[in-house]
């Protein structure tokens, strides 16, 4: 009894013990070393992500839709006849006035020697119209010194007829008046007959001349004739244009290739790039600017170039089937443009084969 007693007075029950674990607060966590290191790692790779872009990427324009281009030369006979000879082989390289082929030259050097001949015909005729002219201008001359003889006989015989006439009928016959009247009469027919032949003699020599003047163009003619006989054997022999590689060749010795037949190609150094741009890419594409041209059968090497110039219209415009836009099905597209690049240093230095068609990729600076 005394200990329950007891247990009253001393006041409320005691609380159960609390663990010393849930009084204190949670542990904070230390940020450790290797965090630190690595976002300063993340930092300066994203910093140095920020400078790659900003300097190697967002100041260019690039594309794999590019190609190199050149002017093709189909090279085809001004004649036509057998091949005698066949100077080249394929992909080989040949410079200008090189000898590609030669045709059978032995028609067109009959004909030359027929042009010749008629040459020396028409020479001939020329030479023996104007001999004439002197013999008929000798002619002409001796038909005036004709005309002046009758004109003076005929001055004579006026002259006695007047001086009969006017001395005393006892003093001359009848016969005598009347024979000097005749001799005045006859002698004054005489100088127009003179006269006559006089001017016949002239109108030959100015045919004589016509035809000496017809004759030098009948050697006009011949020269004419012969020159185009002398380009028909030098046609014979093909020669190349300019410079570059023999491509797709379809003749062979033996065979008879006719007047514009293509017989090969012929790729010159001469190369460009032709890339189709985005039209969203052209806002600050200009002339001039640099451009860094990588070559898929070249990896290895880089080459430089600068843009040329934009082509006036998307490459879709000028295709064979331009699009019909105006229908109700309309459907946008980015539109390509192709920019023309050309190479810094000529591509024969460089020591590559490239050749048109080539895929390329091209990255304009346009910052």
């Amino acid at each position: 009894m005394e200990e329950h007693t007891a247990t009253n007075q001393s006041g409320p029950p005691p609380r159960p013990p609390i663990s010393e674990t849930a009084s204190l607060p949670p542990p904070r966590r230390r940020v450790g070393p290797g965090f630190i290191a690595g976002l300063i790692v993340v930092l300066i790779a994203s910093g140095l992500a920020a400078a790659y872009y900003f300097k190697y990427v967002a100041p260019y324009e690039t594309t794999d839709d590019a190609f190199i281009e050149g002017y093709v030369t189909f090279i085809s006979p001004r004649v036509a006849g057998p091949v005698v000879s066949l100077r080249v082989k394929d992909n080989q390289r040949v410079k200008a006035g090189e000898v590609l082929l030669e045709i059978d030259p032995a028609d067109y050097q009959t004909q030359q020697a027929q042009a010749a001949a008629d040459l020396a015909a028409a020479e001939s005729r020329v030479h023996q119209a104007e001999a004439q002219v002197i013999v008929d201008q000798a002619k002409a001359d001796q038909q005036n010194a004709a005309v002046a003889s009758a004109q003076a006989l005929a001055q004579r015989a006026e002259a006695d007829r007047l001086r009969y006439e006017s001395v005393q009928s006892q003093a001359v016959s009848r016969s005598q008046l009347d024979l000097a009247k005749t001799q005045a009469s006859s002698t004054a027919a005489e100088v127009e007959v003179a006269r006559h032949q006089a001017k016949a003699a002239a109108a030959q020599v100015d045919l004589d001349r016509a035809i000496v003047q017809t004759a030098g163009a009948q050697v006009q003619q011949a020269q004419a004739r012969l020159q185009q006989a002398q380009l028909q054997v030098s046609y014979t022999t093909v020669l190349a244009p300019r410079d570059g590689r023999v491509t797709r060749r379809s003749v062979e010795q033996g065979a008879y290739v006719q007047t514009g037949q293509a017989l090969l190609a012929l790729v010159p150094d001469d190369l460009w790039v032709v890339a189709n741009f985005k039209e969203t890419q052209l806002a600050r594409m200009r002339p001039g600017q640099s451009v860094v041209i990588h070559v898929d059968a070249c990896p290895q090497h880089h080459f430089t170039g600068k843009v040329d110039s934009l082509q006036a219209g998307s490459g879709a415009r000028f295709s064979l089937l331009p699009p019909e836009n105006a229908v109700g099905n309309f459907v946008k597209v980015v539109q390509r443009v192709p920019v023309k690049i050309v190479f810094d240093n000529p591509l024969d230095a460089s020591g590559l084969d490239l050749a048109p068609g080539m895929s390329v990729e091209p990255k304009v600076r346009v910052q």
